[in-house]
């Protein structure tokens, strides 16, 4: 080999690499190219399948175009100003800075330093001289005569509320009723032929779906900001579970539309979840379904009339649903029940676990006031119940909601984990009369372990580990015989109410 083949051997080889590199990239090409006649690819949904394979998995081949969804619900978006009177210097009306300091408000973080307001707004006074702070928020056309839905944090404590439709028409209008429980407002305005929003299904909603918002974030009116479903029956220690989504909302966003790839409202935005203030890809909207119930009935009434019974509950975990003898952890524990309630009438006990409400499955505890609210008052419901290792059935007439009463039982005082440790007393015959009680023993001390229970003084046990107690003799006799390391649940009298508190070893 002479000295030039030797030199330029190296080119040749690189020569001949780059020459294969190119035919593979060429055959690649060449086969991913659609053939004549084929169909062109979907922008969204699953391909059609090709012969011989019809078991292949459905696969998404494009992204979205959400300019049709624009065009067909975009009219029937709406934003919504408030004016409140106020006696303090704000920030400049409608500004963003403004808008900031009501998200904060709205979700109770604090305000970072520089955040609070400086020097006076310009004067919008009323004839009284007040100045008004305005908010703004975003609503959708829910008829076409004029009502329009809404949060209803967006309209609380307004004393003017002002609509503008897309083409720049402003209206003023009326607040026909405001629910806080679920955050839904219908208001009205003076405005016929509108263009209403289709209402979607709800159930047909599937995670990973694609879906749009749209908004006055900041006040930036028909804003368009698009996503996923994240997740559904999403609980945030609502009345609702929430639909999760990973669309960008922001404060003026809340009331406004969330639409599915068929250009129908599935869910009103309400809440984001935010450690910093802004977004941060989790936000939640009220599904429609439930928004759509509680609307009509402001409209009808001005108001939503629910439905109760009278029980604070608990969830039921494993441990839980081991120690009472339920097959499996599910439904509601009654943690006590108040005093000539419909569920006191209808015979249920602390202690009982609800598995089933008018048919309806309890398969966590958050379901049971959800089903009971949406039932009307006055109904007879079956309850079937899990009572000391078996089933039974109760009917209850189901009362009307009552905002004081329903708080107070919605909060009872929780029992923390520990083993026993108390001292105990019988009851005299005046305090069983007191009680209404035929037997039970009285706490007298408490030790360390059973403090952290949550046990105290002057509580009256009435039940031990899903047995009776009438005497202190029951009570050491059910104590000392149950089995070391087990949890034991304790029903326990404590002023009006009855209550089980579990004791872990």
């Amino acid at each position: 080999m002479s000295e030039l083949d030797r030199r330029h051997r190296p080119a040749r080889r690189w020569a001949w690499f780059g020459l294969s590199l190119a035919a593979c990239a060429a055959l690649v090409w060449a086969a991913v190219q659609p053939r004549v006649g084929a169909q062109p690819a979907l922008a969204m949904g699953n391909p059609p399948a090709a012969s011989g394979a019809s078991n292949a998995p459905a696969r998404m081949t494009g992204l979205p175009d959400f300019t049709v969804l624009v065009e067909e619900v975009g009219p029937s978006v709406v934003n919504i100003r408030t004016v409140e009177r106020v006696s303090s210097a704000r920030p400049q009306p409608g500004s963003p800075e403004e808008q900031m300091l009501e998200f904060f408000r709205r979700f109770g973080i604090p305000l970072p330093p520089g955040a609070a307001p400086r020097g006076p707004a310009p004067r919008d006074d009323d004839e009284r001289g007040q100045r008004r702070q305005r908010g703004v928020g975003s609503g959708f056309v829910y008829s076409a005569d004029g009502y329009i839905m809404t949060n209803a944090h967006v309209v609380e404590s307004a004393d003017e509320v002002i609509v503008t439709l897309p083409d720049k028409r402003e209206f003023k209008a009326r607040v026909v009723g405001a629910d806080k429980r679920t955050d839904v407002a219908l208001v009205k305005i003076d405005a016929t032929g509108l263009k209403p929003v289709r209402i979607g299904d709800v159930e047909r909603l599937k995670v990973g779906e694609w879906v749009m918002a749209i908004g006055s974030p900041f006040g930036l009116d028909n804003t368009v900001t698009a996503g996923i479903v994240s997740a559904k029956q999403r609980e945030t220690g609502d009345f609702l579970p929430f639909i999760q989504t990973d669309v960008a909302i922001n404060p003026g966003n809340s009331g406004g539309p969330l639409i599915n790839m068929r250009g129908e409202v599935v869910g009103i935005n309400s809440q984001i979840y935010s450690r910093s203030g802004g977004f941060m890809g989790i936000s939640f909207a009220i599904p429609i379904d439930e928004a759509v119930r509680v609307a009509e009935q402001l409209k009808a009434h001005g108001k939503v009339t629910r439905g109760r019974i009278g029980v604070a509950i608990e969830p039921v975990d494993k441990e839980l649903a081991e120690s009472l003898g339920l097959p499996q952890a599910g439904g509601a524990l009654v943690r006590g029940v108040e005093e000539g309630s419909p569920a006191a009438k209808a015979g249920l006990e602390p202690g009982d676990i609800i598995l089933r409400f008018d048919g309806k499955p309890i398969d966590k505890s958050v379901d049971l006031p959800r089903i009971v609210g949406n039932t009307r008052p006055g109904t007879q419901a079956k309850v079937e119940v899990w009572r000391r290792g078996a089933t039974r059935t109760l009917t209850v007439t189901v009362g009307a909601f009552e905002e004081e009463q329903t708080a107070a039982a919605s909060r009872p005082e929780p029992a923390k984990a520990g083993p026993l440790g108390l001292t105990v007393r019988e009851l005299t015959a005046a305090e069983r009369r007191e009680l209404k009680v035929s037997g039970g023993v009285r706490v007298v001390e408490v030790s360390g372990p059973a403090a952290a229970a949550g046990l105290r003084p002057d509580d009256v046990i009435v039940g031990l580990g899903n047995q009776p107690v009438a005497s202190v003799a029951d009570f050491e006799r059910i104590a000392g015989g149950w089995p070391k390391g087990r949890a034991v649940t304790v029903l326990i009298r404590r002023g009006e109410w009855a209550q089980w508190v579990l004791v872990r070893p």
